[in-house]
């Protein structure tokens, strides 16, 4: 239901996302967060795709805004085609989908809590690499517990997105 004044054309969405650190092997790929990979880092997100929390809790407040449902239902552990994958391929498959949904991107704000890795220096290429992903306007921040919780213990890392999409009129035939 609708209200009169506010006919449904903006809507927005919250996602989040949280998954483990566990240690990294010099086999497993580098830690992926934000659409950056840190080599630096000697642990790792555990996940079925590359675990980017940063990406992931993006792609749930988009498909929440959209009405789509969440990154499970759309990209579940069950489906092989996504295991392993970054989370930038997600970020962009989920913007075709709420794009083929009627809906345009106005802009996506994502905050990541964790202690590690230190997002300050590297905060406008997280934006730029997401930004490109989602082709609108991707902010990022982060902050930290205090020694609070799973992720102040260094146990995992967390990311909270909202996202804003807009109704798009169908295109007429010429």
């Amino acid at each position: 239901m609708t209200h009169p004044s506010f006919p449904g054309a903006v809507r927005t969405g919250i996602g989040t996302d949280v998954h483990r650190l566990v240690p990294r092997s010099d086999d497993d790929p580098p830690m992926q967060l934000a659409g950056l990979s840190w080599p630096e880092e000697q642990q790792r997100l555990e996940g079925h795709s590359d675990a980017d929390v940063a990406a992931h809790a993006a792609c749930d407040a988009l498909l929440a805004a959209a009405g789509l449902g969440d990154l499970g239902s759309n990209f579940g552990t069950a489906d092989p085609a996504w295991a392993g994958a970054a989370g930038v391929a997600l970020l962009g498959e989920t913007v075709r989908r709420v794009r083929a949904a009627g809906f345009a991107v106005g802009n996506v704000s994502v905050q990541v809590v964790g202690n590690r890795p230190r997002l300050g220096a590297r905060r406008t290429d997280a934006e730029a690499a997401l930004s490109a992903a989602v082709g609108a306007p991707v902010s990022v921040s982060a902050t930290t517990t205090d020694g609070l919780g799973l992720t102040g213990r260094g146990e995992g890392v967390a990311a909270i997105a909202t996202a804003l999409v807009v109704r798009q009129e169908p295109e007429e035939a010429p």
